[in-house]
Protein backbone atom coordinates (compact mmCIF):
# COMPACT_ATOMS: atom_id res chain seq x y z
CA UNK A 1 0.00 0.00 0.00
CA UNK A 2 2.31 2.59 1.04
CA UNK A 3 4.26 1.96 -2.70
CA UNK A 4 0.99 2.59 -4.26
CA UNK A 5 0.38 5.54 -1.79
CA UNK A 6 4.14 6.60 -2.92
CA UNK A 7 3.42 6.16 -6.82
CA UNK A 8 0.39 8.64 -6.72
CA UNK A 9 1.95 11.14 -5.01
CA UNK A 10 4.70 11.30 -7.60
CA UNK A 11 1.94 11.36 -10.24
CA UNK A 12 0.24 14.10 -8.29
CA UNK A 13 3.14 15.87 -8.25
CA UNK A 14 4.45 15.51 -12.28
CA UNK A 15 0.64 15.82 -13.27
CA UNK A 16 -0.79 18.75 -15.23
CA UNK A 17 -2.93 20.69 -13.15
CA UNK A 18 -6.48 21.22 -14.40
CA UNK A 19 -8.37 24.02 -13.25
CA UNK A 20 -11.53 23.31 -12.03
CA UNK A 21 -14.63 25.16 -10.10
CA UNK A 22 -17.16 23.58 -9.15
CA UNK A 23 -20.48 24.75 -10.21
CA UNK A 24 -23.05 26.88 -7.72
CA UNK A 25 -20.56 28.98 -6.29
CA UNK A 26 -22.35 32.64 -7.85
CA UNK A 27 -22.43 36.17 -6.74
CA UNK A 28 -23.40 36.50 -2.95
CA UNK A 29 -26.80 38.53 -2.84
CA UNK A 30 -26.01 39.24 0.97
CA UNK A 31 -29.23 39.27 1.87
CA UNK A 32 -30.55 41.29 5.22
CA UNK A 33 -30.03 38.88 7.54
CA UNK A 34 -30.28 40.82 10.57
CA UNK A 35 -27.63 39.57 12.32
CA UNK A 36 -24.86 40.76 14.02
CA UNK A 37 -21.75 39.02 13.71
CA UNK A 38 -18.59 38.22 15.91
CA UNK A 39 -16.95 37.24 13.09
CA UNK A 40 -14.59 39.53 10.64
CA UNK A 41 -14.91 37.21 7.72
CA UNK A 42 -18.37 35.01 6.72
CA UNK A 43 -19.23 33.22 3.58
CA UNK A 44 -22.77 31.17 3.42
CA UNK A 45 -23.57 29.08 0.47
CA UNK A 46 -26.48 27.11 -0.02
CA UNK A 47 -25.19 23.62 -1.36
CA UNK A 48 -28.77 22.71 -3.03
CA UNK A 49 -28.80 25.51 -5.46
CA UNK A 50 -25.11 27.13 -4.99
CA UNK A 51 -26.83 30.43 -4.02
CA UNK A 52 -24.33 32.27 -1.59
CA UNK A 53 -26.26 34.39 0.61
CA UNK A 54 -23.71 36.04 2.50
CA UNK A 55 -20.67 37.08 1.75
CA UNK A 56 -18.18 39.38 4.03
CA UNK A 57 -14.88 39.91 3.41
CA UNK A 58 -15.47 36.56 1.76
CA UNK A 59 -12.33 36.55 -0.58
CA UNK A 60 -9.69 38.33 1.77
CA UNK A 61 -6.93 36.66 2.76
CA UNK A 62 -6.58 35.70 6.16
CA UNK A 63 -4.86 32.94 8.25
CA UNK A 64 -6.81 29.98 8.67
CA UNK A 65 -5.34 27.95 11.96
CA UNK A 66 -6.57 24.54 12.02
CA UNK A 67 -9.25 24.93 9.37
CA UNK A 68 -6.00 23.96 7.08
CA UNK A 69 -6.18 20.30 8.24
CA UNK A 70 -9.01 19.78 5.86
CA UNK A 71 -7.09 20.18 3.18
CA UNK A 72 -4.42 17.37 4.81
CA UNK A 73 -7.68 15.46 5.41
CA UNK A 74 -8.35 15.81 1.36
CA UNK A 75 -5.06 15.13 0.33
CA UNK A 76 -5.44 11.86 2.08
CA UNK A 77 -9.22 10.57 0.69
CA UNK A 78 -7.58 11.87 -2.70
CA UNK A 79 -5.06 9.04 -1.99
CA UNK A 80 -7.03 6.55 -1.08
CA UNK A 81 -10.45 7.74 -3.09
CA UNK A 82 -12.66 6.24 0.05
CA UNK A 83 -11.19 2.68 0.15
CA UNK A 84 -12.11 2.20 4.13
CA UNK A 85 -10.73 -1.44 4.11
CA UNK A 86 -6.91 0.01 2.99
CA UNK A 87 -7.37 3.19 5.31
CA UNK A 88 -8.61 0.63 8.14
CA UNK A 89 -5.63 -1.83 7.72
CA UNK A 90 -2.87 0.65 6.61
CA UNK A 91 -0.58 1.96 9.64
CA UNK A 92 1.72 4.94 10.27
CA UNK A 93 3.95 6.25 12.75
CA UNK A 94 5.85 9.35 13.30
CA UNK A 95 9.44 9.82 14.39
CA UNK A 96 11.47 12.89 15.26
CA UNK A 97 10.46 15.13 12.08
CA UNK A 98 6.65 14.59 12.67
CA UNK A 99 7.03 15.58 16.21
CA UNK A 100 10.10 18.04 17.03
CA UNK A 101 8.21 21.03 15.36
CA UNK A 102 5.62 21.06 17.86
CA UNK A 103 7.67 20.45 21.19
CA UNK A 104 6.67 23.48 23.17
CA UNK A 105 3.95 24.53 21.36
CA UNK A 106 1.41 23.61 23.71
CA UNK A 107 -0.91 22.48 20.09
CA UNK A 108 -4.08 20.51 19.87
CA UNK A 109 -3.23 16.31 20.25
CA UNK A 110 -5.07 12.92 20.14
CA UNK A 111 -1.76 12.29 22.36
CA UNK A 112 0.00 10.17 19.32
CA UNK A 113 3.49 9.41 20.82
CA UNK A 114 6.28 8.75 18.59
CA UNK A 115 6.81 5.59 16.97
CA UNK A 116 3.25 4.48 17.78
CA UNK A 117 1.69 2.90 14.97
CA UNK A 118 -1.64 3.89 14.23
CA UNK A 119 -4.25 3.32 11.06
CA UNK A 120 -5.28 5.74 8.44
CA UNK A 121 -8.45 5.72 9.34
CA UNK A 122 -7.59 6.97 13.09
CA UNK A 123 -4.97 9.26 12.13
CA UNK A 124 -8.33 11.18 10.11
CA UNK A 125 -10.28 11.55 12.96
CA UNK A 126 -7.47 12.51 15.39
CA UNK A 127 -6.78 15.41 12.59
CA UNK A 128 -10.54 16.21 12.31
CA UNK A 129 -12.08 15.28 15.13
CA UNK A 130 -9.98 16.81 18.71
CA UNK A 131 -7.59 18.56 15.58
CA UNK A 132 -4.46 17.03 16.43
CA UNK A 133 -1.39 18.36 14.88
CA UNK A 134 1.15 15.24 15.31
CA UNK A 135 -2.01 13.42 13.00
CA UNK A 136 -1.21 15.86 10.27
CA UNK A 137 2.64 15.65 10.56
CA UNK A 138 2.29 11.61 10.21
CA UNK A 139 0.39 11.30 6.97
CA UNK A 140 2.03 13.76 5.73
CA UNK A 141 5.30 11.96 6.10
CA UNK A 142 4.24 8.68 5.12
CA UNK A 143 2.23 9.34 2.54
CA UNK A 144 4.27 11.96 0.94
CA UNK A 145 7.99 10.86 2.25
CA UNK A 146 8.26 14.29 3.90
CA UNK A 147 6.53 17.73 5.26
CA UNK A 148 7.43 19.44 2.42
CA UNK A 149 6.93 17.15 -0.20
CA UNK A 150 2.85 17.09 1.61
CA UNK A 151 2.59 20.53 1.41
CA UNK A 152 2.80 20.97 -2.13
CA UNK A 153 0.27 18.45 -2.94
CA UNK A 154 -2.05 20.37 -0.93
CA UNK A 155 -0.75 23.88 -2.70
CA UNK A 156 -1.53 21.79 -6.10
CA UNK A 157 -4.81 20.58 -4.77
CA UNK A 158 -5.95 24.56 -4.22
CA UNK A 159 -5.35 25.59 -7.50
CA UNK A 160 -7.11 22.41 -8.62
CA UNK A 161 -9.90 23.60 -6.90
CA UNK A 162 -10.11 27.54 -7.92
CA UNK A 163 -8.46 28.44 -4.41
CA UNK A 164 -7.07 31.76 -5.87
CA UNK A 165 -6.25 32.98 -2.29
CA UNK A 166 -4.83 30.86 -0.87
CA UNK A 167 -1.54 29.13 0.11
CA UNK A 168 -0.16 26.64 2.61
CA UNK A 169 3.09 25.92 4.65
CA UNK A 170 2.18 23.24 6.96
CA UNK A 171 0.04 20.77 7.05
CA UNK A 172 -2.04 21.74 10.16
CA UNK A 173 -2.02 25.48 10.27
CA UNK A 174 -0.41 26.20 13.94
CA UNK A 175 1.83 28.10 11.90
CA UNK A 176 0.68 31.29 10.42
CA UNK A 177 3.79 32.65 8.43
CA UNK A 178 2.85 32.29 4.51
CA UNK A 179 -0.21 30.02 5.44
CA UNK A 180 -3.01 31.60 4.32
CA UNK A 181 -6.86 31.62 2.44
CA UNK A 182 -10.13 32.91 2.72
CA UNK A 183 -13.49 31.82 3.68
CA UNK A 184 -14.49 31.66 0.04
CA UNK A 185 -11.68 28.92 -0.88
CA UNK A 186 -12.59 26.81 2.18
CA UNK A 187 -15.48 26.87 1.01
CA UNK A 188 -14.90 25.46 -2.22
CA UNK A 189 -12.59 23.24 -0.56
CA UNK A 190 -15.10 21.75 1.48
CA UNK A 191 -17.91 21.57 -0.86
CA UNK A 192 -15.49 19.25 -3.03
CA UNK A 193 -14.89 17.16 0.20
CA UNK A 194 -18.95 17.14 1.06
CA UNK A 195 -19.90 15.58 -3.12
CA UNK A 196 -16.67 13.78 -3.65
CA UNK A 197 -16.69 11.74 -0.18
CA UNK A 198 -19.39 10.36 2.24
CA UNK A 199 -16.30 9.35 4.65
CA UNK A 200 -15.63 12.72 4.78
CA UNK A 201 -19.37 13.68 5.94
CA UNK A 202 -19.30 11.02 8.70
CA UNK A 203 -15.67 12.12 10.36
CA UNK A 204 -16.51 15.37 10.81
CA UNK A 205 -19.84 14.78 12.02
CA UNK A 206 -19.12 12.79 15.29
CA UNK A 207 -18.87 14.49 18.48
CA UNK A 208 -16.79 11.77 20.10
CA UNK A 209 -14.77 8.68 18.40
CA UNK A 210 -12.76 5.66 20.01
CA UNK A 211 -9.14 5.15 18.34
CA UNK A 212 -8.46 1.52 18.25
CA UNK A 213 -5.69 -0.09 21.30
CA UNK A 214 -2.23 0.43 19.89
CA UNK A 215 0.91 -0.90 22.42
CA UNK A 216 1.07 2.74 23.86
CA UNK A 217 -2.53 2.89 24.19
CA UNK A 218 -3.81 -0.48 25.27
CA UNK A 219 -7.36 0.76 25.58
CA UNK A 220 -7.64 2.56 23.00
CA UNK A 221 -7.84 6.63 22.81
CA UNK A 222 -11.38 8.58 23.46
CA UNK A 223 -11.11 11.98 21.25
CA UNK A 224 -13.93 14.68 21.65
CA UNK A 225 -14.78 16.42 18.82
CA UNK A 226 -13.47 20.61 19.25
CA UNK A 227 -16.53 21.76 17.42
CA UNK A 228 -19.19 22.61 20.18
CA UNK A 229 -22.01 22.03 17.88
CA UNK A 230 -22.09 18.88 18.01
CA UNK A 231 -21.72 18.46 21.85
CA UNK A 232 -25.32 17.30 23.52
CA UNK A 233 -25.51 19.28 26.04
CA UNK A 234 -23.77 22.30 25.25
CA UNK A 235 -24.59 25.73 25.58
CA UNK A 236 -23.35 25.78 21.68
CA UNK A 237 -25.12 22.46 20.32
CA UNK A 238 -27.28 23.21 17.69
CA UNK A 239 -29.29 20.05 16.22
CA UNK A 240 -28.75 20.49 12.57
CA UNK A 241 -25.15 21.10 12.01
CA UNK A 242 -23.00 18.45 10.55
CA UNK A 243 -19.09 19.55 11.49
CA UNK A 244 -16.71 20.57 10.12
CA UNK A 245 -13.79 22.03 11.54
CA UNK A 246 -12.65 24.31 13.96
CA UNK A 247 -9.60 26.28 14.15
CA UNK A 248 -7.87 29.24 16.49
CA UNK A 249 -4.97 31.07 16.68
CA UNK A 250 -3.78 34.25 18.08
CA UNK A 251 -3.72 36.27 14.50
CA UNK A 252 -6.48 33.90 13.22
CA UNK A 253 -9.22 34.43 15.99
CA UNK A 254 -11.98 31.92 16.17
CA UNK A 255 -12.40 30.20 13.16
CA UNK A 256 -15.35 27.77 12.00
CA UNK A 257 -16.26 25.45 8.62
CA UNK A 258 -19.28 23.78 9.02
CA UNK A 259 -22.66 22.70 7.21
CA UNK A 260 -26.22 22.15 8.52
CA UNK A 261 -29.65 20.30 7.26
CA UNK A 262 -33.17 20.73 7.65
CA UNK A 263 -36.06 20.00 6.29
CA UNK A 264 -34.25 18.92 2.46
CA UNK A 265 -32.02 22.45 2.79
CA UNK A 266 -28.62 22.56 3.12
CA UNK A 267 -26.32 25.47 3.64
CA UNK A 268 -22.27 25.38 4.19
CA UNK A 269 -20.76 28.29 6.25
CA UNK A 270 -16.92 29.55 6.89
CA UNK A 271 -16.36 32.03 9.27
CA UNK A 272 -12.71 33.76 10.20
CA UNK A 273 -11.73 36.07 12.70
CA UNK A 274 -14.32 36.08 15.69
CA UNK A 275 -12.81 36.76 19.18
CA UNK A 276 -11.80 34.47 21.56
CA UNK A 277 -13.01 36.01 25.10
CA UNK A 278 -15.79 38.43 26.01
CA UNK A 279 -14.96 41.82 27.78
CA UNK A 280 -14.01 40.30 31.08
CA UNK A 281 -11.90 37.64 29.62
CA UNK A 282 -14.28 34.78 29.35
CA UNK A 283 -13.60 32.15 26.67
CA UNK A 284 -16.13 32.34 24.35
CA UNK A 285 -17.03 30.12 21.31
CA UNK A 286 -18.03 33.12 19.38
CA UNK A 287 -17.41 31.38 16.03
CA UNK A 288 -20.37 28.72 16.79
CA UNK A 289 -22.84 31.79 18.25
CA UNK A 290 -22.55 33.32 14.49
CA UNK A 291 -22.84 29.77 12.47
CA UNK A 292 -25.90 28.73 14.99
CA UNK A 293 -27.33 32.51 14.19
CA UNK A 294 -27.12 32.62 10.47
CA UNK A 295 -28.58 28.79 10.45
CA UNK A 296 -31.38 30.27 12.19
CA UNK A 297 -31.85 32.75 10.03
CA UNK A 298 -31.67 30.60 6.48
CA UNK A 299 -33.38 28.28 7.85
CA UNK A 300 -36.62 30.51 9.21
CA UNK A 301 -36.36 33.32 6.82
CA UNK A 302 -35.54 31.81 3.26
CA UNK A 303 -37.56 29.34 0.94
CA UNK A 304 -37.12 28.68 -2.80
CA UNK A 305 -39.29 31.26 -4.41
CA UNK A 306 -40.60 31.10 -7.98
CA UNK A 307 -39.44 34.66 -10.34
CA UNK A 308 -40.49 33.52 -13.37
CA UNK A 309 -42.65 30.99 -14.45
CA UNK A 310 -42.19 29.55 -18.35
CA UNK A 311 -45.83 29.23 -18.28
CA UNK A 312 -45.79 33.19 -18.38
CA UNK A 313 -46.17 34.97 -21.42
CA UNK A 314 -43.61 37.92 -21.36
CA UNK A 315 -44.08 39.92 -24.75
CA UNK A 316 -44.71 39.45 -28.36
CA UNK A 317 -42.26 39.83 -31.35
CA UNK A 318 -42.88 40.98 -34.53
CA UNK A 319 -42.44 38.15 -37.35
CA UNK A 320 -42.28 39.25 -41.09
CA UNK A 321 -43.30 37.49 -44.31
CA UNK A 322 -46.09 35.23 -41.67
CA UNK A 323 -49.31 33.49 -43.28
CA UNK A 324 -51.85 35.28 -41.79
CA UNK A 325 -49.82 36.64 -38.35
CA UNK A 326 -47.29 39.27 -38.09
CA UNK A 327 -46.28 38.51 -34.59
CA UNK A 328 -45.43 35.86 -32.15
CA UNK A 329 -45.89 35.30 -28.35
CA UNK A 330 -42.69 34.77 -25.79
CA UNK A 331 -42.30 33.00 -22.69
CA UNK A 332 -39.11 32.06 -20.70
CA UNK A 333 -37.33 28.59 -21.84
CA UNK A 334 -37.35 27.75 -18.12
CA UNK A 335 -38.77 28.28 -14.58
CA UNK A 336 -36.49 30.58 -12.32
CA UNK A 337 -36.33 29.65 -8.88
CA UNK A 338 -34.15 30.88 -6.34
CA UNK A 339 -33.80 31.50 -2.56
CA UNK A 340 -35.72 34.55 -1.54
CA UNK A 341 -36.76 36.08 2.09
CA UNK A 342 -40.32 35.16 3.13
CA UNK A 343 -42.68 37.55 2.99
CA UNK A 344 -43.09 40.01 5.86
CA UNK A 345 -46.22 41.08 7.43
CA UNK A 346 -45.93 44.23 9.36
CA UNK A 347 -48.78 43.98 12.63
CA UNK A 348 -49.57 46.34 15.10
CA UNK A 349 -47.63 44.62 18.34
CA UNK A 350 -44.57 44.41 16.15
CA UNK A 351 -41.76 46.99 18.40
CA UNK A 352 -40.25 49.55 16.04
CA UNK A 353 -37.13 47.36 15.69
CA UNK A 354 -39.18 44.13 13.86
CA UNK A 355 -41.11 46.37 12.29
CA UNK A 356 -38.44 48.25 10.27
CA UNK A 357 -36.75 44.78 9.78
CA UNK A 358 -40.22 43.39 8.29
CA UNK A 359 -40.06 46.43 6.44
CA UNK A 360 -36.59 46.46 4.84
CA UNK A 361 -36.80 42.67 3.70
CA UNK A 362 -36.26 42.11 0.44
CA UNK A 363 -39.32 42.24 -1.74
CA UNK A 364 -39.46 39.51 -4.93
CA UNK A 365 -41.03 42.76 -7.00
CA UNK A 366 -37.73 44.65 -6.63
CA UNK A 367 -36.07 42.24 -9.14
CA UNK A 368 -35.97 43.95 -12.77
CA UNK A 369 -36.80 42.21 -15.83
CA UNK A 370 -34.69 43.12 -18.96
CA UNK A 371 -35.97 42.18 -22.23
CA UNK A 372 -33.92 42.08 -25.48
CA UNK A 373 -35.52 40.73 -28.42
CA UNK A 374 -33.57 39.21 -32.04
CA UNK A 375 -33.48 41.87 -34.76
CA UNK A 376 -35.65 41.13 -38.10
CA UNK A 377 -36.97 38.25 -37.43
CA UNK A 378 -38.83 36.38 -40.28
CA UNK A 379 -41.30 33.28 -40.58
CA UNK A 380 -41.03 30.56 -40.40
CA UNK A 381 -40.84 30.48 -37.24
CA UNK A 382 -41.42 27.22 -35.08
CA UNK A 383 -42.43 26.95 -31.61
CA UNK A 384 -39.84 26.44 -28.78
CA UNK A 385 -37.78 28.89 -31.51
CA UNK A 386 -35.15 31.28 -29.17
CA UNK A 387 -36.45 34.48 -30.08
CA UNK A 388 -34.85 36.37 -27.29
CA UNK A 389 -34.02 36.36 -23.50
CA UNK A 390 -34.83 38.18 -20.22
CA UNK A 391 -32.37 39.39 -17.58
CA UNK A 392 -33.33 39.10 -14.20
CA UNK A 393 -31.60 41.46 -11.58
CA UNK A 394 -31.47 42.94 -8.11
CA UNK A 395 -30.29 46.05 -7.49
CA UNK A 396 -27.63 46.29 -10.49
CA UNK A 397 -26.89 42.48 -9.95
CA UNK A 398 -27.32 39.65 -12.76
CA UNK A 399 -29.11 36.89 -11.22
CA UNK A 400 -30.11 35.12 -13.79
CA UNK A 401 -29.94 35.04 -17.98
CA UNK A 402 -33.30 33.05 -19.62
CA UNK A 403 -33.57 32.53 -23.27
CA UNK A 404 -37.06 33.52 -24.80
CA UNK A 405 -38.52 31.14 -26.12
CA UNK A 406 -42.17 31.08 -29.47
CA UNK A 407 -45.41 29.88 -27.72
CA UNK A 408 -46.34 28.64 -31.26
CA UNK A 409 -45.39 28.29 -34.62
CA UNK A 410 -45.67 30.65 -37.75
CA UNK A 411 -45.35 29.87 -41.68
CA UNK A 412 -44.51 31.51 -44.35
CA UNK A 413 -46.52 32.85 -46.79
CA UNK A 414 -45.65 32.57 -50.07
CA UNK A 415 -47.82 35.66 -51.47
CA UNK A 416 -45.83 37.93 -49.02
CA UNK A 417 -42.90 36.29 -50.12
CA UNK A 418 -42.85 36.78 -53.70
CA UNK A 419 -43.90 40.39 -52.71
CA UNK A 420 -40.85 41.17 -50.47
CA UNK A 421 -38.32 38.95 -52.92
CA UNK A 422 -40.10 41.79 -55.77
CA UNK A 423 -39.26 44.67 -53.44
CA UNK A 424 -35.90 43.20 -52.63
CA UNK A 425 -34.74 42.99 -56.10
CA UNK A 426 -36.35 46.69 -57.05
CA UNK A 427 -34.37 48.44 -54.04
CA UNK A 428 -31.38 46.14 -54.58
CA UNK A 429 -28.21 47.67 -55.67
CA UNK A 430 -28.02 45.31 -58.82
CA UNK A 431 -31.34 47.05 -59.90
CA UNK A 432 -30.63 49.85 -59.09
CA UNK A 433 -27.85 49.44 -61.47
CA UNK A 434 -29.40 47.45 -64.47
CA UNK A 435 -31.87 50.83 -64.77
CA UNK A 436 -29.08 53.33 -64.68
CA UNK A 437 -27.30 51.39 -67.48
CA UNK A 438 -30.70 50.94 -69.60
CA UNK A 439 -31.38 55.06 -68.90
CA UNK A 440 -27.92 55.59 -70.30
CA UNK A 441 -28.02 53.54 -73.41
CA UNK A 442 -31.10 55.14 -74.22
CA UNK A 443 -29.60 58.51 -73.40
CA UNK A 444 -26.94 57.43 -75.76
CA UNK A 445 -29.53 55.95 -78.42
CA UNK A 446 -31.51 59.67 -78.43
CA UNK A 447 -28.28 61.71 -78.50
CA UNK A 448 -26.89 59.52 -81.56
CA UNK A 449 -30.24 59.63 -82.72
CA UNK A 450 -30.38 63.18 -83.02
CA UNK A 451 -26.93 63.82 -83.81
CA UNK A 452 -27.64 61.82 -87.20
CA UNK A 453 -31.23 63.58 -88.35
CA UNK A 454 -29.76 66.73 -87.34
CA UNK A 455 -26.62 65.85 -89.84
CA UNK A 456 -29.28 65.05 -92.09
CA UNK A 457 -30.98 67.50 -92.45
CA UNK A 458 -28.15 69.76 -92.72
CA UNK A 459 -26.94 67.49 -95.95
CA UNK A 460 -30.60 68.22 -97.25
CA UNK A 461 -29.88 71.74 -97.08
CA UNK A 462 -27.13 71.94 -98.62
CA UNK A 463 -28.26 69.94 -101.63
CA UNK A 464 -31.25 72.05 -102.15
CA UNK A 465 -28.60 74.84 -101.87
CA UNK A 466 -26.69 73.61 -104.83
CA UNK A 467 -30.15 73.27 -107.42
Amino acid sequence: MKKKIMSFTALLVTMTIVFTTFAGFASAMNFNTNVDLYSEAAYMVNLDTGEVVVSINASEERVPASLTKIMTCVVILDMFKDDLDALETTKASGGIDAFEELWGTNCSTADIQMNEEVTYIDLLHALMIPSACEAANILAINSAGSISAFVKLMNAKAVELGMTNTHFSNTHGLFPEDNYTSCEDIAKLCEYAIETYPLFCEIVSKPNYQMAATSDHPDGTTIVNTNKMLQVGSEYYYSYAKGIKTGFLDEAGRCLASYAEMDGMTYLIVTMGAPSEDSEGNSVMYNCIDHAALYKWAFSQLEFTEVLSSESEITDIDVGLGDGRTTVNLRPAKTYECLWPKAQTVSESDSEEIAAYKESIEKITDIRKKISLNENVVAPVKEGDVLGQVELTYEGQTLAVIDLVATSSVERSTVKEKTEVAKSFTSSVQFKIVIAVVAAVVIIYFIIFFVIVNKSMKNKKKRKSRR
